[in-house]
Formats: structure tokens, C-alpha cells, sequence
């Protein structure tokens, strides 16, 4: 676990925090961008890495 980071995922659409995920920094150099599902707004959004 020394280079894996944890790293929150926010909604794009309604900016709600809803996912915790693991990535590897020394790997992937771009910010991580997923569609999954949002509580929130009760539909498949992308969501993209926060600072």
C-alpha cells in the first residue's frame, strides 16, 4: 500500500463526494475519471477525481 493513494470520487453533476477508491500514483499520471452510478441524482454520471 506504499504507492497506492486513496482518492475521492465527486459527481459531476451535482458535485456530491460519493465514492472512495484506491489508485496508483506512479502509474496512472492523469486524473481518474469513472461513470458510475449517483445516489443523488438517481442516474449513471461520470465522476472524476478531487484534489
Amino acid at each position: 500500500m506504499k504507492d497506492k493513494n486513496k482518492v475521492i470520487l465527486t459527481c459531476s453533476e451535482c458535485l456530491s463526494r460519493n465514492y472512495v477508491t484506491y489508485r496508483n500514483k506512479q502509474t496512472a499520471s492523469e486524473r481518474l475519471e469513472l461513470k458510475k452510478f449517483c445516489p443523488r441524482c438517481n442516474k449513471h454520471t461520470v465522476h472524476k477525481e478531487t484534489k
